[in-house]
Order: C-alpha cells, then structure tokens, then sequence
C-alpha cells in the first residue's frame, strides 16, 4: 500500500504535534487499529474465496457437483472486535447468498479476544471489583465492559475451580489436618445472609501444606462437619494416616472428628482457649493470668506444664474459680502438641496457619463488602489458597529454621 501526503500537511501536522506532543501517539494508536481491522477484513475475505473456491467475479456452473459452486459472495457487514494491546478495531465481515460461510477469524458470538477475558478473571482474582474492572476497562482495552460481561468471563473459571476442588487426594501423605470456619456475607436468591464456609488444610509426611477442600456449611453442625470429612475420604484421604487434628474446639467437632479419624489426637487451639479463660478474668487480673497461662503453654516438656498449671490454680482458684475451670477442663487437649517432634510444636499450638488463610480470605472479600454467590466464593478463596501454596512450599512444617542460611553455614 502506497501513502502520499503533500508538504504543506506534513507542516500542519508538526505543527500540531509541537502543541501538543501527546498527539503523535494518539494518531499512532488510530493508524494501527485501523490497519488491523484492513488486514482482519482482508483475511477474512481470502477465507471466503478459499471457502467458495473461487475468486470474486470469477463465475462457475451452477450445475457443477464442486461445493459451494452455485454460492456467491453476498456484501459484508460491519463488526467490531477488541484486541489485547490494541484496542476496538472495525472489521468487515463478508457474507454469502447461502448463510453458509462462518468466518474463524474471529471467534463467533465475542466482542473480545481470550487473552483480554483471562487478564480480566486475574485482576477480579487479584482483588478489583468487577464494577471498578467495568469503569477501568475503556481505558484499559480501548472499549468499555460492563461488569456483566466480567462476571461471565469469570464465569468460564468454574469448570477449572470444581476440578480443583475435587480433585484426588489419594496419593497425598497427609499426616496432620488444620480445621476451621470462615464467614462470608453472601447473596442467597433476594436475600443477604452470612454463609459460613468450611476449611481444612492438611500437612504431609514432608511438611508440605495444602488445601484439601472447601465447602460451604454451617461450621456449628457437627453432620456438616461429618458430610465434609467423609468427602474428603471418598477423594481418596487415607484416614488411617491422620495422627493429629488441630481445631478450635467448636460444638461437636471434636467427637465427629474423633469418630472419622480415629487414629488421630486432637490439638485445641491454645489462643482459642487463651480467649475464652481471659473473658472469665476481670480486667486488672488479665495480664497476670495471660503471663500464667503462657508459662504453661510454652513449658518445655508436659510434666513442666502440669506442674505450672498447678501453681496456676493454686493461684487464681480463689479469686477466678471460673476461668481455672475453663482452663483445665482444656488443659489436656491443649497439650497434645507434646506427643509430635519438637520442632513442629510451635505450628502445632495454635489455628495460626489456617486463621492466616482465612485472613487473606477476609482481605481480599472486604473490598466487595458482599459476595456475589457460593460458586463465586469458591473462586476467590480457590485462587486465594493457590496463591497461599506457592508460599508455603518454601516454608515447610517444622523445618522453617532449615532453610534459613545461617543453618546451611552451621550444618557445613
């Protein structure tokens, strides 16, 4: 293609630019657009012409046995289509007498390439909404994307998400599980409510932590608890291998988890207990009491333990009767961490590694103040997890300090 411009239109055009210098791009950004949608369009009606078999003008028999022979190109009409990195160009798509040619040149029935759809479900999986995605788009895409369209492209993420989350298990060691619940504001039908959404982590033989499942549940029902369990044995969890259970002690989870893994001990969160003794102290009395139970929580081996939680109730017995009964009514499925190696002790007291998750869970859900539904839950906290996982790889249970490289220089 050849282009003539005369001199005194290049004069006008410098002179425009050097006003305003920003203007050079905006006249490229226009040119190649639409030099794209010339070269769609051009490509589009060689695809006819091989579709047909034949060039334009080029007439055949009509009672010739070769495909397409008695079809004739039939005009084109206009079609926009937006392209990652360029922008909405204008194409002309051509058409024939039949109905029968379909260009695959552009993908039927989209407005936009893949590529834009798979940035979009990232930055929604990232954390923006998708009605700040749809007020960002035009400047991003060079068309504006209703936050509908958002919400469907996102939708194409659920098949990957559902095989994730029901995925084998059955070639996974795991040894320890982490268990707790989340609550989510969600839209059920016409109507608000807070769903609370089930989680386990579960800890192999190598420390390697990942999330075995998530389900939306009433985290105080112990059938739901139940029903969850059992899932992730039909997903191939070998009962037989889980010897601990970490959890926060709620209504009836502990006798279903007991009853599902019965080779397993259990781990009461000791921040969870810690909580509920303290609300039982007045106020000037917490920070003595705090001190008290964090010497036995953190004595170097269970004798040591009973032995300060004695001093304890020897102490507090008269003035806070109700706090020390709080307390040694838990004393002992607070200490099970003390039948595990000694290096895993300290992710072993507490619910910190999944409350860390539903914490991310939390932040990244703020922003949206509601959730648009349970399968849209799932994809945020699926992703949320993914992401989580990448992290813990680097941190295994139990050996953080080994990879510390003041360790490596020690072992050398």
């Amino acid at each position: 293609m050849r282009i003539e411009i005369s001199v005194p239109e290049v004069v006008s055009i410098f002179k425009e630019i050097q006003q305003n210098p920003e203007q050079i791009f905006q006249m490229v950004r226009l040119d190649v657009k639409e030099i794209v949608g010339r070269y769609l369009s051009e490509m589009m009606n060689a695809e006819l012409t091989h579709f047909l078999g034949r060039e334009p003008y080029e007439r055949k028999d009509p009672g010739e046995a070769e495909p397409g022979a008695a079809n004739y190109r039939n005009g084109s009409y206009v079609r926009r289509f937006t392209l990652k990195g360029i922008g909405e160009v204008s194409t002309k798509v051509p058409r024939d007498r039949n109905g029968e040619y379909h260009t695959q040149v552009l993908p039927r029935s989209k407005q936009y390439e893949s590529e834009i759809a798979h940035d979009l479900c990232l930055m929604f999986l990232g954390g923006v909404s998708t009605r700040t995605l749809a007020m960002m788009t035009e400047r991003l895409v060079g068309r504006k994307i209703s936050h509908t369209e958002i919400s469907q492209a996102n939708g194409e993420l659920k098949e990957a998400l559902e095989k994730w989350r029901n995925r084998d298990l059955s070639q996974e060691p795991v040894k320890y599980l982490f268990v707790d619940g989340v609550n989510f504001a969600m839209r059920m039908g016409d109507s608000i409510e807070k769903v609370p959404v089930l989680v386990v982590i579960g800890v192999t033989e190598q420390g390697c932590r990942f999330v075995l499942g998530l389900q939306a549940g009433d985290k105080e029902s112990a059938p739901t608890w139940r029903e969850f369990f059992k899932d992730l044995k039909r997903r191939g969890l070998d009962a037989s291998r889980i010897t601990l259970g970490v959890m926060d002690g709620l209504p009836g989870l502990e006798a279903v988890f007991k009853e599902e893994f019965p080779k397993a001990k259990i781990q009461r969160c000791q921040v969870h207990v810690a909580r509920n003794v303290l609300a039982k102290v007045p106020q000037k009395f917490k920070q003595e009491v705090a001190d008290g139970m964090r010497s036995i929580f953190y004595a170097s081996c269970p004798d040591k333990a009973r032995e300060f939680f004695k001093e304890f109730k020897e102490r507090w017995e008269k003035h806070v009767p109700s706090a020390v009964k709080c307390l040694e009514k838990s004393l002992d499925a607070c200490l099970t961490f003390f039948h595990f190696p000694e290096e895993e002790w300290i992710s072993l007291r507490t619910t910190n590694i999944i409350e860390r998750l539903n914490k991310e869970f939390r932040r990244r859900t703020r922003p949206m103040e509601i959730v648009a539904g349970e399968q849209s839950c799932y994809t945020l906290l699926a992703f949320i997890a993914l992401k989580m996982e990448l992290h813990w790889r680097s941190n295994p249970l139990g050996k953080v300090a080994k990879n510390l490289p003041f360790w490596k220089q020690l072992e050398g």
